[in-house]
């Protein structure tokens, strides 16, 4: 027997709605501190939802403020002793004053709290089982509730600015909030789908296109809108975990992204932030080697960027913190290296050395593969979009010139390219000026030329790079996604890439076999190894479809290795899995 533990009891605020009387904090490792853990919750990367005393004043539509539970309700997780107790993990501040604002960060989406008998357990960098779409509508329904009269806007006013404002105080804030709630408003109203995406899904690759393409980059200087370039997000996947995630020489669900040094990681953490709220617009320019200026409106937080993907690298995987049987596990061990056509894992999740990316690291090779599983990403990923402020915008590095119209992939290219290099360029900070710049503070620009290639492995951080035959797949029969290392693959259930199997135990299943629809939810079944059939949290289903609907986002098909092994060895394998 074995246990990994590392107990520490919450105190929630109490405006928030407790979980559980007592949280677990699973083993990840020596080198995932207490300290980091609170670090990683409340770290900055420049996401800016709303003024944080807008937020504080929106009520729902029974009259209870917008965090009177610290957001609960959709999942989002309590931190204990926070100052700011109406924010959980993951929400974030910047800012001061009445500029300061709240944001997200990746720890909002990426911590996972399962429940097992009463007790809770906390899974840093794990799936997060929130329900971002309820989010997204509630808060959009509370500003919209905010301007539906002026009653209902005088209380709100008189929250944020304090009773007995100026009427030009007053006529300010109302203009402020009409601009974002004209821009919130048709973002949400175009893109979210119906069946929604459910807890513990999100279509997070058609969200960043939505936000930048339709929210960020139109001509008009109010509201910067493109709404034609606002689809519905109706491919849906379960957020991955963090742990390994710096280590796989390719990432994102498709496999698109080269990944394994720190430049990677901030192009994919750059483009993260466009899409949970960044504020950025890109402005027209002249002279130097970008005919566009990407730094100026854009609220990135640099340094905090490198530190979250600095610890990413420190959270290891959760070890399985109950009863194992080592002999069977062992067996499962045996089972897990076969050949895949005898049932086995190893060919396609095993370790193996990845490209060279970095000095510093060495990365997993992560094949990426048609496993016969739903598609419809790969049509998400094919998206043509108009390019608005962006029309003629070009590169020298990606050797992209955009026209008026151009792939959504190449807007994202140039517009976290064009960041990253402008902002290393502009010597305003020094770790950028040690990685960019050639000796001299000052080169000419002639030299300006030599000192981009520095930046030459951002070519890779796109199907624009080494990796752009996956933009073929989108016309092809098929659709390949990534398959990692499964590390904690215990703690990451709903199973595929689309969230459409609930149980390792479902996954060892034939497709047709596998449950047609089931609850989400913490409830977690130690057995069948991934979410309980039993849930509370949350009343949605996420209904499924078989292999002629391989399509619809959410099809079960696909991934039937290890479907025929006999009983005995599926229940060792499972066991294994649990232990590694």
């Amino acid at each position: 027997m074995r246990t990994f533990l590392a107990t520490c009891a919450i105190g929630a605020a109490a405006m928030a709605v407790p979980a559980a009387a007592q949280t677990v904090y699973v083993n990840q490792g020596s080198d995932w501190t207490p300290s980091l853990r609170q670090q990683f919750y409340t770290q900055d990367q420049g996401a800016r939802i709303m003024p944080i005393a807008w937020m504080r004043a929106l009520t729902l539509p029974d009259g209870e403020a917008f965090l009177h539970d610290a957001l609960a309700r959709y999942g989002y997780l309590p931190m204990a002793g926070r100052q700011q107790a109406d924010l959980p993990a993951g929400f974030t501040t910047n800012g001061t004053g009445t500029d300061m604002a709240v944001g997200m960060s990746c720890a909002a989406c990426h911590t996972r709290q399962i429940e097992v008998s009463g007790t809770a357990y906390r899974i840093d960098g794990g799936p997060g089982i929130v329900d971002f779409q309820s989010f997204l509508k509630d808060l959009d329904d509370a500003v919209l509730a905010v301007l539906a009269t002026d009653d209902a806007f005088d209380a709100f006013a008189d929250q944020v600015l304090g009773s007995g404002a100026a009427p030009a105080a007053e006529a300010a804030l109302r203009a402020e909030v009409e601009v974002w709630s004209k821009r919130f408003h048709t973002l949400i109203d175009r893109s979210l789908p119906d069946p929604a995406w459910a807890p513990a899904r999100l279509d997070a690759i058609s969200m960043i296109f939505n936000r930048l393409a339709g929210l960020d980059i139109g001509e008009a200087a109010d509201d910067y809108l493109i709404p034609d370039n606002i689809a519905v997000a109706d491919a849906p996947a379960r957020y991955p975990f963090l742990w390994n995630a710096a280590r796989q020489d390719y990432t994102q669900w498709p496999g698109f992204a080269a990944n394994g040094n720190d430049l990677l990681g901030l192009s994919r953490n750059l483009g993260e932030v466009y899409g949970v709220f960044g504020e950025f617009h890109p402005q027209p320019k002249t002279g130097g080697l970008f005919n566009r200026d990407f730094i100026s409106v854009n609220s990135a937080n640099w340094d905090g960027l490198s530190e979250l993907e600095k610890w990413i690298w420190d959270i290891g995987a959760p070890q399985w913190p109950w009863e194992l049987d080592q002999t069977l596990a062992a067996q499962g061990e045996t089972v897990f290296n076969r050949d895949t056509a005898d049932g086995g894992c190893v060919e396609c999740h095993g370790k193996k050395k990845g490209k060279f990316r970095s000095i510093f690291h060495t990365t997993y090779a992560t094949p990426v593969l048609d496993a016969g599983t739903d598609t419809r990403e790969c049509g998400v990923l094919a998206r043509s979009v108009k390019t608005g402020v962006l029309d003629g915008a070009s590169i020298p590095l990606t050797g992209t010139t955009l026209g008026a119209e151009a792939s959504a992939f190449d807007v994202l290219a140039v517009s976290v390219v064009g960041a990253i290099v402008q902002h290393g360029l502009s010597g305003a900070d020094k770790d950028f000026m040690a990685l960019a710049k050639a000796a001299g503070d000052t080169p000419s620009a002639e030299d300006d030329h030599e000192v981009l290639e520095r930046f030459s492995d951002l070519r890779k951080a796109f199907p624009t790079g080494e990796n752009a035959g996956v933009l073929k797949s989108a016309a092809e029969p098929g659709c390949k996604y990534e398959a990692r290392v499964l590390d904690g693959i215990w703690a990451a259930a709903p199973y595929l890439h689309n969230g459409s199997v609930p149980t390792l135990t479902a996954l060892l299943t034939a497709p047709a076999d596998r449950p047609a629809s089931f609850k989400p939810g913490p409830n977690y079944d130690i057995e069948a190894v991934g979410m309980a059939a039993e849930q509370s949290a949350f009343d949605q289903v996420i209904e499924t479809t078989g292999c002629d609907q391989l399509d619809s986002g959410n099809s079960r098909c696909g991934h039937d290795y290890g479907t025929s092994l006999s009983e005995a060895d599926k229940k060792a394998l499972l066991e294994y899995l649990k232990s590694i």
